[in-house]
């Protein structure tokens, strides 16, 4: 009897197997025959860059691309976030798939056509403004995957949600926005979002390769604010002074204590970095007052909260100790929780990305300590957050251009397989989850 149950699970499953391969081989010729168009996309967003929460002409082209495609267009979230939906014809899941689309004051260097020439004024300064971490790449793809799933409407078991994003890269104090705002409104809601998969585009992985990691694989970031005040004097006569510089020099040195002696490194890295020190105009005057600013980053909520503490105590206690007072705020205009990948939901879609790309293709990537604000979405429901190699074949991870950097380049022959990876786990997830 359990050999007839089982045989007939078999072959009534066939057709759903096969319908599904049918699926993926449709997806991958369409992915491949729309990499013009994705480049276009792309050159188009990287040659037009905008800041956080002015995305206004990319967020036109998004929308105006959602419309032609039929689907369910929402605009204005968040200030300039767009979100399409597409309801499959079968009933079954809600999957989101979301795309960051904001540029970063960064004046580009790179030697092709498209590059951006936008100049702007950022905290007082003219600056560049240039698509250096992939944002471009990430919109593209996404608007391919949007024309792919809703040619096949009709097979699909479920809803997918498209979320455009803007302000990834953070905000001016006094703004909101990014993907901590699009959750507040609602983003996940309406219909009731049951995962989220997301991408980042690499300069440092070579084409063709997808990383990935369960549990803490992007840090949490909090930005901070140091102020010791103390008491000015002539630079002839310190004694009569609280010298606020030697004072915030000492917290400096302190502060790296955290990581050495209070963390422990068996389990997991963190980040303590004072970026900025501002005190002072002219050799011989000791000021009253020294603003310094920095980054905490850790990959547990437990790690988050130690460094917090051990830098207010440090900075206050250390100023107290020479007579001065710390104001400590933390965060000061800055948090992203950890990207923290679901274990379970990871592992399930571990063999799509494994059939997609090739099993060698895809690789247990160590933790990093830059941030995503991917991670509030993940808070609400489980995520995963892969990353797509976006370096030419043969480069060197060493030399090739980091993030954030003039210099930034992308590989586009590794588009298509992003299209085909986000669509596969969408597929996957939806047939999974809705028998």
């Amino acid at each position: 009897m359990k050999k007839l149950c089982f045989l007939l699970l078999y072959i009534f499953s066939i057709p759903a197997f096969a319908q599904t391969n049918s699926l993926k081989s449709a997806i991958s010729k369409k992915a491949d025959s729309l990499q013009s168009k994705i480049v276009a996309w792309r050159r188009d967003f990287h040659e037009h860059p905008e800041l956080g929460n002015h995305e206004f002409r990319t967020s036109a082209i998004i929308a105006k691309h959602l419309k032609v495609l039929g689907l369910e267009v929402k605009t204005g979230i968040a200030t300039t976030g767009v979100v399409g939906i597409l309801k499959g014809d079968k009933p079954g899941p809600v999957v989101a798939l979301r795309a960051d689309m904001d540029a970063l004051p960064v004046t580009e260097r790179t030697p092709v056509p498209f590059a951006s020439k936008v100049k702007t004024m950022y905290n007082g300064r003219e600056t560049g403004v240039m698509h250096a971490c992939g944002h471009d790449s990430h919109m593209a793809i996404l608007m391919a995957v949007a024309e792919i799933l809703s040619s096949m409407k009709s097979e699909l078991h479920g809803t997918v949600k498209f979320i455009f994003q803007p302000a990834e890269e953070g905000l001016l104090p006094g703004e909101i926005g990014g993907a901590e705002e699009m959750v507040k409104e609602g983003v996940l809601e309406n219909p009731k979002v049951n995962v989220i998969f997301g991408l980042h585009i690499n300069s440092q992985t070579e084409v063709g390769i997808i990383g990935y990691r369960p549990g803490g694989t992007m840090a949490s970031v909090n930005d901070l604010q140091i102020i010791v005040k103390g008491r000015s004097a002539h630079g002839a006569y310190p004694w009569s002074s609280v010298d606020p510089i030697v004072i915030s020099s000492q917290i400096i040195n302190n502060l790296q204590t955290i990581v050495s002696r209070n963390l422990n490194v068996t389990e997991n890295a963190a980040v303590v970095t004072i970026g900025a020190i501002n005190g002072g105009n002219r050799s011989n005057i000791i000021p009253e007052k020294v603003e310094m600013l920095g980054t905490l980053r850790a990959l547990s909520l437990a790690d988050e909260q130690m460094l917090i503490e051990r830098v207010n105590q440090i900075a206050t206690k250390t100023a107290e100790a020479g007579g001065a007072i710390a104001e400590v705020k933390i965060p000061y205009s800055l948090h992203y929780p950890v990207t923290f990948n679901d274990p379970g939901l990871t592992m399930k879609m571990l063999p799509t990305l494994q059939e997609t790309a090739g099993t060698a293709n895809v690789i247990l990537r160590p933790a990093v300590t830059g941030a995503e604000d991917f991670s509030f979405y993940q808070e609400k429901v489980p995520g995963l957050f892969f990353f797509l190699g976006g370096m030419p074949k043969g480069g060197d991870p060493q030399t090739a251009p980091s993030h954030h950097t003039p210099d930034f380049y992308i590989d586009e022959s590794g588009f298509a397989l992003g299209v085909k990876a986000l669509c596969n786990l969408a597929l996957d997830y939806m047939d999974s989850n809705s028998k």
